[in-house]
């Protein structure tokens, strides 16, 4: 067993999980958006990016690209909150509430292609 694939694998499956977990919370009750949500998809997110850099084969660049989209989306969203946080004090309004749901939901996408690489690579080992 390889250490640095499980830890791998164990934070891009949690990346996945976590922004599923902020997407569908936020589809269900668009009021009770959390922001600690949004930054531990992020956070978990850029340590999974920076776990790739170190692959130098052609599902690990891949894999790479897509965290690198994931991030960037995560990023975008947090932007957008602490731009509308800074300029009211009441509720995300419902345009704001879409638009970071919809990155989130890229995110999202690009997160299960992720896992849907992290799979066919690991069929590809030979044991």
């Amino acid at each position: 067993m390889n250490l640095e694939k499980v830890i791998f694998a164990f934070f891009i499956i949690l990346a996945l999980s976590v922004n599923t977990s902020f997407f569908i919370s936020g589809l269900i009750a668009p009021d009770n958006l959390q922001a600690i949500e949004l930054w531990l998809a992020l956070s978990v997110s850029l340590i999974c990016t920076f776990l790739k850099f170190g692959d130098r084969t052609q599902f690990g660049s891949t894999v790479l690209a897509s965290s690198l989209v994931v991030d960037i989306l995560l990023i975008a969203a947090a932007i957008i909150w602490g731009i509308a946080s800074f300029d009211s004090s009441a509720l995300l309004s419902t345009a704001q509430t879409a638009t970071i749901l919809s990155l989130a939901g890229g995110a999202l996408v690009a997160n299960l292609l992720s896992v849907i690489l992290l799979i066919i690579e690991t069929s590809q080992l030979r044991r």
